[in-house]
Order: structure tokens, then sequence, then C-alpha cells
């Protein structure tokens, strides 16, 4: 590097200002580091400062979708709503940035283009898109799982002189959509909130649908002011299930409800029908742990994948988009999408289903979309194509570890990882949320990783050592275990982001821990006695 122009030094930085990226600043900052953060974005939240289109809207109670660091702001928040919009999220998450103070240590409109290694002086050497650079001890990727959005490729787009919208990358200008005729594409979570609200005012809505999403009613509510000092007074016996729980969302009905303990094949037709009525009442990712075994046996998974179908079959009045709408993969295997009023949308006279399979995207022209053997007349598109996710957002920045290896060029012959947080040959950098991380609620998941990452800097700075990095072999065993698990569920039974199939040519592989959070911390814990994990120097 330049002598005339010598880089900042830091102990930390940190890539993103979502949830994760807001709290290791917090906690590195308890941890007497010095930190600097950068975000793309021109605020804090992450998926929900981009995601921002017409019905965007989580799908885990909020109450369960919080921080719960801090007693405080536990206490002092009112959610408005048992599931949250993207404006209420984004308000939560810059209550939390002014709470506290975490805006000085971020560079808003930001990005990092390359972290490199510096193997003489173990240090990171960052450089972002305006020239800055910084020298750091430490570097931390809060990029986010789901950050990268695939960008649409079509023949002739350019030349399409319609209005072009991405659900990811929303204008904070809301776009009118009144009596024009309006085309989407990608029926996934995104797109199916998105289709629920264009519908109410579009003149013609065109659904273009490759392969259907098995919807759930949301059944989202004002929270009543009673219900909530009553799951205030629960918080702690909330957040002692949340982290003893499988997948970190426990509420059915907004009650706590026990785990799951018994497969859908131990019960009388009856009783599983009424556990299924029971989580469709409930809404929201419920019936994703209604029993034991519906992601581990074909036979299980197929009662709830029959119950979900009928209940489409019962909203779409003609029975031939029913079956259209329906899916035939395995149930949970893609994204459960909740939805509100989504499947009824197919009843209204100005919506028309387009079926992909059976009249394939051509190209785009001055006024439309080509789909088989017609021309689509439209004012505008907008594409809910998805996100390149887990590893999308890091591949697309230049990450050199040891000896200069790209770690793009890395994962393209295979995902690697020890422990979901860091990888072989890349010493004290670390991720959050990120590749081989758990199937987990992100913001508690967060939590736990970062302060995971900030003991292991504790604990190494009470030594004489400068360096940890992934013991190959502990990672060689983490990345067999993540995909053992992984290849005994039904996942690998379909095509699916959690596997890299929405990316042409990813290495198909398991890209989450699917073992559960109290095993993954079961690792965690393995991993840190006597270092036997790690490799320091």
């Amino acid at each position: 590097m330049s002598q005339t122009n010598p880089p900042n030094r830091v102990d930390m930085v940190i890539v993103g200002a979502g949830f994760a990226g807001l709290y290791m600043i917090h906690r590195a900052r308890q941890a007497g580091l010095s930190v600097r953060c950068f975000e793309i974005g021109s605020g804090v939240g992450g998926t929900w400062y981009w995601n921002r289109y017409p019905g965007a809207r989580v799908d885990i109670e909020c109450v369960e979708y919080s921080y719960s660091f801090s007693k405080e702001l536990e206490q002092e928040w009112d959610w408005t709503e048992r599931y949250a919009g993207q404006a209420e999220i984004e308000r939560y998450a810059n209550h939390v940035a002014d709470r506290f103070d975490l805006r000085r240590d971020i560079a808003f409109n930001t990005r990092v283009t390359e972290t490199h290694y510096d193997e003489a002086i173990q240090r990171w050497a960052i450089t972002t898109d305006n020239g800055k650079r910084l020298s750091a001890r430490f570097c931390i990727m809060a990029t986010g799982l789901i950050s990268a959005p695939i960008e649409p490729s079509f023949k002739g787009l350019d030349e399409f002189q319609g209005e072009q919208y991405l659900s990811s990358r929303w204008p904070n200008s809301e776009p009118d959509f009144k009596g024009k005729r309006v085309a989407v594409i990608g029926t996934g979570s995104s797109g199916i909130q998105v289709i629920s609200e264009v519908a109410k005012t579009a003149g013609e809505l065109f659904v273009l649908q490759r392969t259907p999403s098995y919807p759930i009613p949301l059944h989202n509510h004002p929270v009543e002011p009673g219900h909530a000092a009553k799951m205030k007074s629960q918080y702690a016996e909330l957040r002692q299930r949340q982290f003893n729980s499988f997948s970190g969302f426990t509420l059915v009905h907004s009650e706590l409800a026990p785990p799951p303990s018994q497969s859908a094949l131990e019960i009388s037709e009856q009783e599983r029908r009424a556990e299924y009525e029971n989580r469709w009442a409930s809404g929201g990712l419920s019936p994703y742990y209604a029993f034991t075994d519906s992601l581990l046996n074909m036979e299980s998974n197929q009662t709830l994948a029959d119950f979900a179908r009928e209940k489409i079959r019962e909203r779409v009045q003609d029975p031939d988009v029913a079956e259209k709408l329906c899916p035939q993969y395995p149930i949970l295997t893609r994204r459960l999408s909740p939805e509100t009023h989504y499947l009824e949308v197919f009843n209204q006279p100005n919506v028309e289903l387009v079926d992909l399979n059976e009249e394939a995207i051509s190209h785009f022209t001055l006024k439309g979309i080509v789909v088989g053997d017609r021309e689509i007349d439209i004012d505008a598109v907008i594409f809910a194509t998805g996100f390149d996710v887990m590893t999308g957002a890091m591949d697309r920045i230049d990450i050199r570890g040891k000896s200069g290896e790209r770690l793009k060029t890395r994962w393209s012959q295979g995902l690697t990882s020890h422990l979901g947080m860091m990888t072989h040959g890349f010493p004290n950098l670390f991720w959050i949320n990120g590749p081989h991380s758990p199937f987990y609620n992100p913001i508690l998941l967060a939590e736990f990783q970062c302060d995971f990452i900030c003991e292991l800097i504790s604990d190494l700075d009470d030594s004489p050592l400068a360096m940890l990095e992934a013991n190959a072999g502990a990672e060689a065993a983490y990345v067999a275990l993540t995909n053992h698990i992984g290849n005994s569920t039904l996942y690998p039974q379909s095509d699916n982001y959690y596997m890299g199939d929405n990316i042409p040519g990813k290495p198909r592989s398991t890209l989450f821990w699917f073992g559960g959070f109290p095993f993954y911390r079961k690792q965690c814990r393995l991993a840190r006695e006597d270092w036997s994990g790690f490799e320091l120097g």
C-alpha cells in the first residue's frame, strides 16, 4: 500500500448494517474493540431496508422475530401487528440503531469491493468503492443470507419500453398500478406478497408462474394491548423455548407451543387432520414443526402436502387454475409462503395465471412479453426472481485469504465452512447468518454467532497469539456432517435454493445446517474445547 495514503486501522470491520451487523457493532464495542461498519444502502435494516415492495411482511411472529439481548428493549418496544410489515420492522431497526448509538460507526452508501488478507502482518486490507481503505485485525461478513438478488436476464428486456421493477430493489416512491396491465414474474414468497397487493388496483394482472408455492394464510391482525402485556411478561420463558427449539419460532395462535414429539403416521387420520387445521388456523410458519418427521419421511410429508393442496382447491373457483397452483414436490422443501388472500386473486376476472411450463417466456418486445405463441401487451413488469442465497452476497466481494486464494473460487468447487461462520485458509474472517448456518430464527442466530465470535476473540487476546482460523480437519468433519444431515432430509427431493438449485452452475450441496439449533450449539461448544476446532498463530 502507498506510504502517502496509509489505511486507517481498526480492530474489526463489519460488512452490512442489517440486524446481524447492528448487533455485531454493539457486541464488539462491549468487547472493547474498535469497529467500522460499511453499508451499501443509505439506512439500516438490511433485508427490511431493501425489500419495501407492496405487501412485504415478516412470517415469524414479531415477539419472536426480535432482539433478545436487551430486556429493556423488549419491554419498551410495542409491535402494532402480529406479523409486522416492512415499514414497521425498518422502524424497529432504526430505533435499535439510535437507542444504542450505532450509527457513528457506520459508513452508509459504501460498498466493500475487496477484502484481502496480508499474511505478513496478519491483518485484512479492506477497500471500498469510494476509495476508502482500512486495515482490520478481524473482518465480519454480515451480508445476509437473502441479500444478493438475481437480476432478470431475458432476451429483448433492454428494448421493453414499459416500467420495470425488481421486488428486492423497490423504489422509495410507490409506483401507481391503477388501471395498468401488469405482469409479475415469480411466485415465491416475495412474488406472492406483491401479487396480493397489485391485484387490488391493476387493470389486468398476468401472473407468470413456473413453479407454484405452497401458500398458507398468514392470519395477521393488530396486537391487542392486553395480549402485548401478556407476551412481555412471558419473554423469559419464550426466549428459553426459542433457544432450545429446533428453529427458533415456537408460537401457535400466539401461544407458547410444545415442540413436536411424534410422527404424523403415529396417530389417526382424524387427529392428524385436527393438528393441520390448527396450524392452518394459526398461520405463519407453524406447520413446519407440526410433527417430527414432516421433512424426514416422504409418507408423512405427503399427508401435509395433500392437506395443503386440498386447501388450495377450496379457495380457487376454476378447477384447472387450482390444479396449476398445486405444487407436486414435497411440501416444506421449498419455503412455505404465508399469504393474505393470495389464492382469491385468481378468482378475479382481471387476473390470468400464465403457466410457464405450457407457455415459456420467449422474449420481451417494445410493448410486452412473448410467451408460447402469443404476445401479452403490458405497461409494467415486476420481477420477483429470488436471490443467490447464502453465498451470493459474499461472492460479489473480492475476498482473498492466505496465498491470495479467492473465496469465490474455493466455493465454485463446493461449499466449505466450519460452524457456518468461517473457513480454513481465511484467518480472522467470520460470517454471520451465512453459508452452513442453521435454518433458525435469523435475529437470534445473529446474537448467538456474534457472541460466539467475540468470545473467541476475547480468549485469543488472553493468549500471545493474534490469529485463528478453522482447523482443516474439523472443517471437513463439519461439512460432512452438514451434508449428511441435509441428505437425510427431503430437501434434495426438489429443486430449491436450500440446495443452490436456483443458480445455474452453482454446485449442488446443502447450504444450511438442518440439524436444529441445540445440536448446532453443541458443535460450537465442542470446537471451543481446548481450541480443538481451530488453528492458532
